[in-house]
């Protein structure tokens, strides 16, 4: 091969260029990740600094006033004024736990919710007893609410509410209220509810008394007469055959022909006339 040489035969070895790129790339990694970790390092340091001004500036915050939502019963400035002490407090420190039991005493509330605002303003959230009755009680009237807790009557209520008598059992709860027997309170929750869903009694009837021995009677605004529904429940078939009897015999005898009317029993209503002689007489629907 005269002047020629196999290109297999020429050496790459010791070719400009591929050895320094090497160095270059691995020198260029290192610095790279020194660069990400002093960046990584600063924004900790910036992170901590900042924690720290933060921190310093929440223990010097304190409270400059309160804010009230959800109160119907009882006025801003009544409600708040039981809060004056609490003002300048340190907000950080301030503690939710005693500023609830504080208002807690308010006998209209349920339950209330207590949020720190970073301005210095506590913000509360008032659940409020909602009356469901009224409670006569030692010639006295209150308000009374689905937990059975007798409360001042001048709680607001928005529609006219029954009236509940006849009240002997009674407790002191835990925050100083007195409350109804858990036995009185779920029936008087189990008559109201049925009550609501009538078409004709919820009109007329407008005083529950509680009696023992299964005598629990209601009356209307109309009439003198005692509708004995007991004590057990069944209220829905009770309350029906009132509906029925008050179309097709009171209608007719007048109001105040009937000292008692009975519907205790099934498919039969039992009355005893104000007029003398008293005799029990049974009425098939």
């Amino acid at each position: 091969m005269n002047g020629f040489k196999k290109v297999s035969d020429v050496s790459t070895q010791g070719l400009p260029g591929e050895a320094d790129s090497g160095e270059s790339f691995a020198a260029a990694s290192g610095g790279s990740w020194v660069s990400r970790t002093v960046v990584f390092l600063m924004v900790i340091v910036v992170l901590v600094v900042l924690a720290s001004a933060a921190s310093q500036w929440k223990k010097g915050v304190v409270v400059r006033g309160f804010v009230l939502d959800g109160a119907s019963s009882i006025s801003d400035r009544e409600f708040l004024s039981r809060l004056n002490a609490f003002k300048g407090r340190n907000l950080q420190n301030l503690d939710t736990k005693e500023l609830k039991k504080k208002i807690m005493t308010i006998p209209y509330l349920r339950d209330a919710e207590i949020g720190k605002e970073l301005n210095g303003i506590v913000r509360i959230k008032v659940f409020e007893r909602q009356p469901v009755a009224l409670a006569v009680l030692d010639g006295q009237i209150m308000a009374l609410d689905g937990d059975g807790f007798l409360l001042p009557v001048g709680v607001r209520h928005g529609v006219p509410l029954l009236k509940i008598s006849g009240i002997t059992r009674l407790n002191i709860a835990e925050n100083g209220l007195r409350q109804l027997d858990r036995r009185d309170v779920a029936l008087i929750r189990d008559f109201l509810e049925v009550l609501s869903q009538t078409e004709y009694a919820r009109l007329f009837i407008g005083e529950l008394h509680l009696a023992g021995n299964n005598m629990t009677w209601c009356l209307t605004a109309q009439s003198p007469s005692r509708f004995i529904v007991g004590n057990d429940g069944n209220y829905k078939e009770k309350l029906k055959k009132f509906e029925i009897f008050w179309q097709k015999v009171v209608s007719k005898k007048g109001f105040d022909f009937y000292e008692t009317v009975d519907l205790r029993f099934r498919e039969r209503i039992f009355t005893r006339d104000t007029l003398p002689p008293v005799v029990l007489q049974s009425v098939s629907l």
